[in-house]
């Protein structure tokens, strides 16, 4: 399964791209969506172009995106919540799953505790991918994702055939 974990932003959109089969997991692909234009729209057009391209190059089997983390500042919020979209929709586009996860579930699954530091997540993502250049902290946040949305459909598959089991 290949996943491709997406990290929202509106100036910089991170993106992973790993190959899980059975526990053995792999990185493909990593790095960052740099928005351009006068504008907004210009901005969005700017991600959804690059997005659309990484999903073209490195053909995900699904997809997951970081949930919008709400804030005081309500016009940030609300240009996240744009830039989600577009997060969204690319992979829709293409045809994936796209799984959502709360920056906390993120961290906790992959680092293990819900509150960690930019500079875990990059290390624990370091420590599962032996050898990874990463693009940058959004790059690692993305890697992050698509790691936690591996571990979670494992699991599920893992539920799955057990509760198939048991029927049979």
């Amino acid at each position: 399964m290949r996943v491709l974990g997406i990290d929202p932003g509106l100036r910089m959109m991170g993106w992973g791209v790993i190959e899980a089969a059975g526990s053995r997991i792999t990185h493909v692909g990593n790095g960052v969506c740099r928005s351009d234009g006068p504008d907004l729209a210009a901005r969005l057009l700017s991600l959804f172009d690059q997005l659309t391209d990484v999903v073209a190059r490195y053909s995900p089997d699904t997809a997951a995106v970081e949930q919008t983390f709400v804030n005081k500042d309500g016009a940030g919020t609300l240009k996240l919540g744009q830039a989600r979209g577009i997060a969204m929709l690319v992979p829709a586009q293409a045809g994936l799953t796209i799984g959502e996860y709360a920056p906390n579930t993120v961290k906790k699954t992959v680092v293990g505790v819900g509150h960690a530091a930019k500079v875990q997540i990059d290390h624990m993502v370091r420590l599962q991918l032996p050898g990874v250049v990463i693009a940058g902290p959004d790059a690692a946040d993305a890697l992050a994702i698509a790691l936690c949305h591996a571990h979670h459909s494992r699991s599920a598959g893992r539920l799955a055939a057990a509760l198939a089991r048991g029927a049979a």
